[in-house]
């Protein structure tokens, strides 16, 4: 799962995952047959249930909508 993690933390390519992680081609297996058989589904069902139950408001950030202001990309002098 750390792999997996990575990659989609990343958003780098599955070929570039670092040898820590094991075979890319595994890692990337293994992320193609959970997502077919629901089980990421599964886990964000369960994410949510548990803050429904705890009464807490769940909220959640897609990071391709999060812009870093342009002077936090700027070089320093």
């Amino acid at each position: 799962m750390n792999g997996i993690f990575f990659i989609l933390r990343s958003g780098m390519p599955w070929a570039d995952l670092p040898e820590r992680y094991g075979p890319y081609t595994t890692v990337y297996n293994r992320f193609n047959r959970w997502q077919k058989a629901g089980v990421w589904g599964k886990l964000m069902d369960a994410v949510i249930a548990a803050y429904e139950v705890s009464g807490e408001k769940l909220q959640m950030i897609d990071s391709t909508s999060v812009r870093v202001h342009q002077q936090a990309a700027a070089p320093k002098n």
